[in-house]
């Protein structure tokens, strides 16, 4: 098997390079990864997805090899001036969790830099979390406030990855043991001070009328109530939105069933 040629590299000065990676020729597909990961929860995409694409991913801000500066952070800018250093017009854009959060910020502040979306199990601005996602928070600020990083790291995989359903020992220890190192190494990363994250203004919430492209949805049955629930409020929110619940998984659909995750994102694309 021909092993995937990727170019990687860093935009910005130092001290706010962002890190990306790159493969494929056709139309440009950006991969934006969730919060509890980086770029390399997209490996079991890359050669897929990249057969008939310009596959783009990178690092968000507090992630993998990225940079953090002091300032204002935005991540639809980000996105829009990594898509632009590449030459990239108009992309359809990927997000999973947190990342379909920038994904559909991304999409609500350059809407003509994207021709179709792709959002599983997103995370959106202007959402309420609920008692439980509330209350994980609560429990996650009390071990980093301990610095009990492996603490914290195993409460965000009993959150995200394992779900409301399952014990640990009935998920992928792969998946678990790459998450987890996503997550631990998230966690080590300095901010400085002065570092803020740019809200959109007003959140994505109470502007989904606004969004014109093809767009699919992604879920896993097994994931936080909360989540289905607000897939549901995005299918019947944007125009013409298509939504697909996968079965037996949880809220890491791409790393845990990437076969289904992968077909389902072609064939979607392939209809635009």
């Amino acid at each position: 098997m021909k092993t995937l040629q990727k170019e990687t590299g860093f935009l910005g000065n130092e001290g706010e390079r962002l890190y990306y990676e790159v493969a494929g020729h056709g139309h440009p597909l950006l991969l934006i990864h969730a919060g509890i990961a980086d770029s390399r929860m997209w490996d079991a995409q890359f050669a897929a997805f990249a057969q008939q694409y310009r596959v783009i991913s990178y690092d968000l801000r507090g992630y993998g090899r990225t940079e953090v500066p002091a300032g204002q952070i935005s991540y639809p800018a980000d996105a829009a001036n990594l898509l632009r250093h590449l030459g990239v017009d108009k992309a359809y854009v990927l997000g999973i969790s947190f990342g379909g959060q920038v994904a559909l910020d991304f999409t609500l502040t350059y809407p003509e830099m994207v021709s179709a979306l792709v959002l599983g199990a997103p995370s959106v601005s202007g959402h309420q979390p609920s008692e439980a996602v509330q209350q994980f928070g609560a429990e996650e600020n009390a071990y980093l406030g301990r610095g009990d990083l492996a603490g914290a790291t195993e409460l965000n995989l009993r959150m995200w990855v394992d779900g409301p359903y399952r014990t640990p020992e009935q998920v992928s220890p792969e998946v678990r043991e790459l998450v987890g190192q996503m997550q631990l190494h998230a966690f080590t990363i300095e901010v400085p001070e002065g570092a803020e994250i740019a809200p959109l203004t007003p959140p994505a919430l109470h502007r989904l009328d606004e969004i014109h492209v093809p767009t699919l949805l992604l879920v896993g049955d097994l994931d936080l109530p909360d989540r289905l629930t607000l897939v549901d409020q995005l299918t019947a929110a944007i125009a013409g939105a298509q939504q697909v619940i996968i079965p037996q998984v949880a809220h890491m659909l791409s790393l845990e069933k990437p076969t289904e995750f992968n077909q389902l994102v072609l064939d979607f694309l392939r209809q635009h």
